[in-house]
C-alpha cells in the first residue's frame, strides 16, 4: 500500500523482454540500504516487487497483465519514473490510499499554466471515469491528486510547483499517456451496494441510486 506522495525520481537503466513479460532495472537517487528483495515499490503508479538489489539499482519483474494495463511497455532506457516505497503503518498518510494496481491509462488532453501551477486535463475510458468525482482522489503516475472537476471520460487536476518539481508530471506533454488509479474505497462501496445484483464487467451502470443511498443511510 502507498500514499501517492512520490519520494524520488528514478532512471531506467535496462529493460529485458521475456515473451509477454518484462524485467526492469531502475536506479534511484535515494539510499538502497532499506530496500530488500521482496519489498513492494511503486513505479509510475504501478506496484512492483523487488527481485534483486545490487549497489545503486534494483530489479523488478513485470507481468504481461501489468504491462497491458499501464504505460510500462512504453518505457525506454534513460526514462525517468516516479518512485515510492511501500507505506509503513507508523507513517503519516499525507496523500490517500493507493494500491498501485492501476485501472488503466489516460491521455493528457490539456496542459495550461495558471500563475505558478499547472492545470492538466486527462481523458479516460468509461470504466475509469465512473469512479471519478469532483474533489475526489486519484493517482496519476503514482501521484496523489485531487480532482478539480470531471466530465464524462475526462477529469482535471491542479499541479502545484512542489509536486511538479519532485515528480515527472511537469515533463509530460499533451498526448502523453499516464497511469491512472481511481479511489480504492469507492470501488469497495460499489461492490457492497451492488451485492446480489448483476455484476457483469460489461455493464457500466452500477445500480446505485438515491433510493439505495437513503436505504443505507447516505441520503440527505
Amino acid at each position: 500500500m502507498f500514499t501517492g506522495l512520490i519520494q524520488d525520481i528514478g532512471k531506467v537503466k535496462t529493460i529485458g523482454r521475456m515473451r509477454d513479460d518484462m524485467r526492469l532495472t531502475v536506479a534511484p537517487t535515494f539510499e538502497l540500504t532499506g530496500c530488500r528483495t521482496g519489498d513492494s515499490i511503486c513505479v509510475d503508479g504501478v506496484c512492483l516487487t523487488v527481485t534483486d538489489v545490487s549497489r545503486d539499482v534494483f530489479r523488478m519483474d513485470v507481468s504481461g497483465e501489468t504491462i497491458s494495463r499501464s504505460t510500462l511497455s512504453l518505457l525506454r532506457q534513460g526514462d525517468e519514473v516516479n518512485l515510492e516505497m511501500a507505506l509503513r503503518l507508523t507513517d503519516r498518510l499525507g496523500g490517500h490510499l493507493v494500491s498501485g494496481h492501476v485501472d488503466g491509462t489516460g491521455r493528457i488532453l490539456k496542459k495550461e499554466k495558471q500563475q505558478r501551477s499547472w492545470l492538466i486535463g486527462i481523458g479516460v475510458n468509461e470504466r475509469i471515469s465512473r469512479y471519478t468525482i469532483e474533489k475526489g482522489s486519484v493517482a496519476v503516475d503514482g501521484i496523489s491528486l485531487t480532482i478539480n472537476q470531471c466530465k464524462e471520460m475526462y477529469f482535471e487536476v491542479n499541479i502545484i510547483p512542489q509536486t511538479g518539481n519532485l515528480t515527472t508530471i511537469f515533463k509530460k506533454k499533451i498526448g502523453d499517456l499516464v497511469n491512472v488509479e481511481t479511489d480504492l474505497i469507492g470501488k469497495y462501496i460499489e461492490k457492497l451496494f451492488t451485492k446480489g445484483r448483476s455484476t457483469s464487467q460489461d455493464k457500466i451502470s452500477s445500480g446505485i441510486d438515491l433510493e439505495m443511498l437513503n436505504k443505507y443511510g447516505f441520503g440527505g
